[in-house]
């Protein structure tokens, strides 16, 4: 059963469809959030977000301040960092984002990705899924999405696909790691 969602520290008793978008309302009812702020909720030090934005992982915040759109890249290149080397998630933000700083190519933006993949991962919050589960949930999370380009639809289910796999790699990975601690 996951603890936080996805990419952030921010604790969950459990997971529903929709609950990451109420999170994100709550935390940007008053606009924007600082670093500090991101920090805490992400667990990340200041100096790696700030390394992101110089490379263009994610965009400079405006007036100091992050939106939904940058906290939830945030927290979808943390999440997959766990198990994925960065060349391969910079790989995967440019299919989900295109052109830097362009929303108008973007395959989808990033907080409907991650609200899309938190409401498929509610799906397997006390179970691990295989290939099969993995790809109707998938298709299902991307049911409704209306594509801006040929293909996009079918790229989405992959992505989110991506995305299920490597939190299942991470939950492995932590199990691995606790029952390592228990020999030592």
């Amino acid at each position: 059963m996951l603890k936080t969602f996805p990419g952030m520290t921010v604790e969950v008793t459990s997971l529903a469809k929709g609950k990451s978008k109420t999170l994100f309302d709550g935390i940007f009812a008053a606009g924007g959030i600082t670093l500090s702020q991101v920090t805490i909720m992400t667990g990340l030090e200041p100096y790696l977000i700030q390394n992101w934005v110089k490379r263009g992982f994610v965009t400079a915040p405006v007036n100091r301040t992050y939106s939904r759109e940058q906290l939830a890249r945030i927290a979808i290149i943390n999440m997959l960092r766990e198990v994925l080397q960065l060349d391969r998630i910079c790989g995967l933000v440019k299919i989900i984002s295109g052109t830097p700083n362009d929303p108008s190519d973007d395959l989808i933006s990033n907080e409907e990705l991650y609200h899309r993949y938190v409401d498929m991962l509610a799906e397997f919050d006390a179970e691990l899924p295989d290939q099969r589960t993995v790809a109707a949930a998938a298709e299902r999370a991307a049911a409704d999405f209306e594509e801006k380009t040929p293909g996009a639809r079918k790229k989405l289910v992959t992505i989110l696909s991506v995305m299920l796999f490597a939190h299942t790699a991470s939950r492995f990975q932590s199990t691995a790691v606790e029952l390592l601690a228990k020999l030592e």
